[in-house]
């Protein structure tokens, strides 16, 4: 496995000051370490029984789409407000610089299905909270959450696995 951490650029101060971004486009643009990236998770969740991929928008969705297509499962976005077409759920959440909603299409998920969640970057675990309530409010099973980067001084992993879902990640950047 490749140091990823050499193709993610942070830049300071995005969307507001003392913010550190960590952008993934750097490393997307990259064959090898985006191959990389998606190798290494399908290799992590190839013996797990899953059903389908639900990734949020919009970083979430190139890892997730990639992911399931290698993993051979269907795949499910989960959307800002006001993006998707027919009937769906709403979530309110809270982000380390605000608030924000995510929306799921109510016929996304048939109750039982095993779902893995996946997205670019955990920080505090908020959006990700968010999109396991909209799965669980379907009936999905996440047990199971995958991600490129974590940001460990904020603690959103701990807030997955509190709420029964076990997460594994690429690396990691200390400090935010």
């Amino acid at each position: 496995m490749i140091d990823l951490t050499a193709y993610i650029r942070t830049v300071a101060d995005y969307p507001k000051a003392g913010i550190q971004f960590r952008d993934i486009t750097t490393l997307l643009k990259d064959a090898t370490a985006f191959n990389a990236a998606i190798d290494a998770l399908a290799l992590h969740y190839a013996d797990v029984a899953l059903d389908k991929v639900v990734a949020i928008e919009a970083r979430g969705f190139i890892i997730g789409a990639a992911l399931a297509s290698k993993l051979s499962l269907g795949f499910v976005p989960v959307r800002k407000p006001g993006k998707l077409p027919a009937a769906s759920i709403s979530q309110t959440y809270m982000l380390e610089y605000g608030d924000d909603a995510l929306q799921l299409h109510t016929d996304a998920i048939t109750a039982g299905e095993q779902i893995l969640l996946v997205d670019d970057l955990i920080a505090t675990g908020g959006t990700a909270l968010a999109a396991v309530a909209l799965i669980r409010q379907l009936g999905g099973v996440v047990a199971h959450a995958g991600f490129v980067i974590d940001l460990p001084d904020l603690g959103g992993l701990q807030q997955l696995q509190a709420s029964g879902v076990q997460p594994f990640v690429l690396c990691q950047f200390e400090g935010h």
